[in-house]
């Protein structure tokens, strides 16, 4: 049995790597990619094919890395769409950082001196960074990603291939089709022909594909959450699918997110095709579908308290946020108030200041609005908000430090960073501090041992339940705090721990 523990630079470790291949284990896709000599073309550890002789492999820690040696992507196995590594999940450092930021489309917008004034870098240091680590540069590894947007486009729907390479980041239709070629081994024609089978794809403004991710996942609290905590207008549960809205890049888009045994289907709308990159970004990571629960509940089961728990629901992930800066107003909206509650204000909010938009479904639909933008809450009047002065004062604060930009809450930040920032301001304590940090920022550690919720879990399974101890017995759950977190919270009869009916 392989371990597992996270495997930092496991492509380095060639008999372990064997072994994954051989046993076509999908824990391990997205930690390595495995390229084949002998047919030049690579795979995820999981592929359905006969593995090759252990002398023919050879292991690449990303498939640009893979792409830069000369090898294709695997027709039969798709290695482009396996879910990402569990690294960039759990690290802080400005690789996981820089990867995060790739992978949210920063390179194709802003290139890579964009990406390094973001980090606090140079240029030539985040390159010697990520080839080191990747064996590939920040370029290579948004060209892997935009190879994968193309064919999701050519695959899905009937847009021209001029069209699609737009919308994928190309800068030209010559290298639009190189790549391609050089990735698929097929030319753009042949990859759309090879899956049209007869069946027409879908319309060119709306895409429904599969979101993969490392088993198990226990929908329960994941969506149960997303759904209870909904803010009317922006997000809502509808026919057995969390919807929402997303403010993107280049216009705004909505995501329906219905999830499956093994796989989560999603299904988006967008204004502009060149989103489709960082929508599909977002969406994974606001159901936090690159962890690796294996590692996180190996970890938690070995505390007696928590090993009925995970028995009995493994693989529960943290439901995240879409917007950083959106989920921290939300926060200090949700202090001492109940969910009903925050609900209510944040309603308020959308519809005084929010953007208003168009839901595909029509009058079918209950997605009215955009949350607003820091920049659109500056001008708020403090006093025409129906809670109590104090929380009026951190909101403000709030709001003016984002909109100055003098906090960074995006996927790319860095973490104690963020906390200091928050910490700083007026009304910002450990718990509104700790759950933007497990929400927005995307920390596995976070923890909120203060919360009304965790403290009653910790009382009623026999664990210390005031702040200083429970912190103190809860050291041994380290790096995956936040994730005991959603264990403990499922002890409670709340709707956020409920899958809802469709």
């Amino acid at each position: 049995m392989l371990p597992s523990t996270m495997l930092e630079d496991m492509h380095e470790d060639v008999e372990r790597c064997v072994r994954a291949v051989r046993s076509k284990d999908a824990r391990f896709d997205g930690w390595f990619f495995t390229g084949v000599v002998t047919t030049g073309i690579y795979c995820r550890p999981s592929c359905p094919a006969v593995p090759p002789k252990a002398e023919n492999m050879r292991f690449y820690p990303s498939a640009a890395a893979a792409q830069q040696a000369g090898f294709r992507a695997c027709k039969r196995c798709r290695p482009d769409a396996s879910p990402g590594s569990p690294e960039w999940n759990h690290r802080a450092d400005a690789v996981a950082r820089a990867m995060r930021l790739i992978a949210d489309g920063i390179v194709d917008r802003e290139g890579v001196p964009g990406l390094a004034v973001r980090l606090g870098y140079s240029t030539r240091q985040i390159e010697r960074q990520l080839n080191a680590e990747l064996g590939a540069g920040p370029l290579a590894l948004a060209r892997a990603q935009r190879a994968q947007t193309a064919r999701l486009l050519i695959e899905t729907t009937p847009l021209p291939m001029g069209d699609v390479a737009f919308a994928a980041g190309f800068a030209s239709i010559r290298a639009f089709n190189d790549t391609v070629r050089e990735v698929f081994a097929l030319t753009p024609t042949e990859l759309r022909d090879r899956v049209a089978k007869g069946k027409p794809p879908a319309g060119s403004g709306t895409l429904s594909f599969r979101l993969p991710f490392r088993a198990p996942l226990c929908p329960d609290n994941l969506f149960g959450h997303l759904a209870a905590t909904a803010v009317p207008g922006v997000e809502e549960w509808r026919d057995g699918a969390f919807r929402r809205a997303l403010r993107l890049p280049h216009g705004h888009g909505v995501a329906a997110l219905r999830p499956h045994p093994d796989h989560v289907v999603c299904t988006l709308t967008l204004t502009d095709l060149r989103d489709l990159t960082i929508a599909i970004s977002r969406c994974r990571w606001l159901l936090d579908l690159d962890a690796d629960p294996v590692a996180v509940d190996d970890q938690l089961r070995a505390d007696p308290v928590l090993a009925p728990l995970v028995g009995k629901a493994p693989g529960r992930r943290v439901p995240r946020a879409a917007d950083g800066p959106e989920f921290a107003v939300r926060a200090v909206l949700g202090q001492q108030v109940s969910v009903a509650a925050a609900r209510t204000h944040a309603a308020r909010l959308v519809r005084a200041h929010g953007e208003p938009i168009g839901d595909p479904l029509g009058e079918g639909g209950g997605l009215t609005h955009l949350f607003p933008t820091p920049g659109a809450l500056a001008d708020l009047d403090p006093e025409s908000l129906a809670f109590p002065r104090a929380r009026r004062v951190t909101l403000a604060a709030l709001v003016d430090a984002l909109a100055k930009d003098e906090i960074d809450l995006s996927v790319g930040s860095d973490w104690e960073s963020a906390r200091a920032r928050l910490a700083a301001l007026p009304g910002f304590g450990p718990w509104t501090i700790e759950t933007i940090a497990m929400r927005a920022l995307g920390d596995p550690d976070a923890f909120i041992p203060g919360d009304l919720g965790v403290r009653t879990a910790a009382r009623t399974l026999g664990l210390p339940h005031t702040p200083a101890a429970l912190t103190r017995h809860a050291d041994a759950w380290r790096p995956w705090r936040a994730y005991a977190v959603q264990y403990l919270w499922a002890t409670g009869d709340h709707a956020i721990n409920y899958l809802p009916a469709s």
